[in-house]
């Protein structure tokens, strides 16, 4: 599988310098799926408008970098991206990790369509994509974690999605500015396990996870 010829050498370069920063170990054939990638969110979202970023060089750093800052957080072998939107994070943590299944949430349609494209062109055989309201999604059993970016409040993303939860389930929310009156309001039965500063390569903004669990009883 080869990018079109649209995807200019800078791009590889781009990925292939930003991977490196992140020492993300990465054969030839992922790097391929990444410029696929983003030749295909670049085509989507000039009729859909499924990021308002739209240069290359920045869907890169704020989407495709941000993302895989989360790569060394990752524990277990099930996660479900809710409100996944364009991939983001889970695509890009489904190419850097094949062996982990991924599940892709999102409410609508033309996104997890884009989704199901996206999916089948890159031969992404550990991913699905779901189109549904979190609410109305019941999987077959609890995932090992739950991630949200760009999403609502901490209290509202663990009230939304506990019920795909087990109690060894870890939710992780990745944010901007440290949310610390969010952290001081989320919902009783619940413990902030870590507040960690991400690095991302070119991007200078501050990013941050939280990564909560339910309490043992």
């Amino acid at each position: 599988m080869q990018p079109r010829s649209c995807l200019q050498d800078d791009h590889r370069a781009l990925v292939e310098n930003g991977l490196g920063q992140l020492r993300l170990p990465c054969c030839k054939r992922q790097i391929d799926q990444f410029l696929h990638y983003l030749e295909m969110l670049i085509q989507w979202n000039e009729v859909y408008n499924l990021t308002a970023v739209k240069t290359p060089h920045e869907i890169v750093k704020v989407h495709v970098f941000d993302s895989l800052s989360l790569i060394s957080h990752l524990e277990g072998d099930r996660f479900i991206d809710v409100g996944s939107g364009a991939g983001l994070p889970g695509i890009p943590l489904a190419i850097m990790s094949p062996e982990k299944d991924f599940t892709l949430l999102d409410s609508n349609g033309k996104k997890t369509r884009f989704l199901f494209q996206v999916r089948t062109k890159l031969h992404l055989d550990n991913v699905q994509e779901i189109n549904k309201r979190v609410e109305h999604y019941s999987p077959e059993k609890p995932f090992d974690m739950i991630i949200t970016r760009a999403f609502s409040e901490l209290s509202t993303m663990l009230e939304s999605c506990g019920h795909l939860a087990s109690k060894k389930t870890i939710f992780v929310a990745m944010k901007g500015k440290a949310p610390k009156k969010e952290m001081r309001s989320i919902p009783e039965g619940y413990d902030i396990l870590s507040l960690t500063k991400l690095s991302v390569p070119g991007l200078d903004r501050d990013r941050h996870i939280i990564k909560i669990k339910a309490q043992d009883l």
